[in-house]
């Protein structure tokens, strides 16, 4: 079980959720490299480019992002993103371990649209991403033909 129950933890998400907040992400990792419990590692108001420069090959995290999604000026919507990074350099206990403390972690960074699980930075496209929240964010004005 990990143990996510630092305060800052929760603030910080309530911070991220916000829209009258700059913080937009936060990145939540392991105290020690032996350790289950998590602690706030990072966090910002860059935006996805931000956060991901945060992230390191021998790192395991869980990450938290704020993103607008707009079909157009008029419709503009604020999506959550649940990350799950396992660096390419992760031990593998350590990724054993991450894949059990996910639901721990979703207890408390619990509202989110999408969820992406990334190796390397390189997953983290915001096109791709951004495409995601819309299909799940209901209404998508891109498609070419309407089903009514």
């Amino acid at each position: 079980m990990a143990d996510v129950e630092d305060p800052v933890i929760r603030e910080t998400y309530e911070e991220v959720r916000d829209d009258r907040n700059d913080t937009n992400w936060l990145i939540l990792q392991y105290e020690s490299e032996k350790s289950d419990k998590l602690i706030l590692a990072a966090k910002g108001p860059g935006g996805l480019e931000e956060f991901t420069e945060q992230l390191s090959p021998d790192q395991a995290a869980f990450g938290y992002l704020r993103m607008n999604v707009s079909n157009d000026e008029l419709s503009v919507r604020t999506k959550f993103v649940f990350v799950t990074w396992i660096g390419s350099r992760v031990k593998v206990l350590r990724k054993a371990k991450l894949s059990v403390h996910v639901s721990d972690v979703k207890r408390v960074l619990n509202a989110y649209a999408i969820e992406i699980t990334a190796h390397d930075k390189n997953d983290f496209i915001e096109s791709e991403i951004l495409t995601q929240l819309r299909k799940a964010g209901g209404a998508n004005y891109d498609r070419g033909s309407h089903n009514y």
